[in-house]
């Protein structure tokens, strides 16, 4: 194609309007070369629902301590909690350890 031929095309009258090439820089700017681009926005969206994720892990970890305390308030349980964790044991008592195989691997 000629020049004249080309410069007579309505896409390319388009293309080459000078405020659709502004605004295809501001485009590629703003989503590659700025430092608040739309792939920082990515990561950092990612980074916020993996940070919300690790809060509702520990709530969820953090209610299960607070009910466990508050079983323990009963020193039956105390008892039983430091001779199964702790192996404690009573006085003139023995305690003997029995490890299965299927758990020394």
């Amino acid at each position: 194609m000629k020049w004249k031929n080309l410069k007579n095309k309505i896409w390319f009258k388009t293309i080459t309007n000078r405020y659709i090439l502004v605004l295809l820089v501001f485009i590629v700017w703003m989503l590659f070369f700025d430092t608040n681009s739309w792939f920082t926005h990515q990561k950092l969206d990612n980074e916020i629902s993996e940070i919300k994720n690790n809060i509702d892990y520990y709530e969820s970890e953090i209610a299960k301590d607070k009910k466990t305390l508050q079983q323990l308030n009963d020193s039956v349980l105390i008892e039983k909690f430091a001779r199964e964790h702790y192996y404690m044991k009573r006085e003139n008592e023995d305690v003997f350890i029995i490890k299965y195989e299927d758990s020394l691997k």
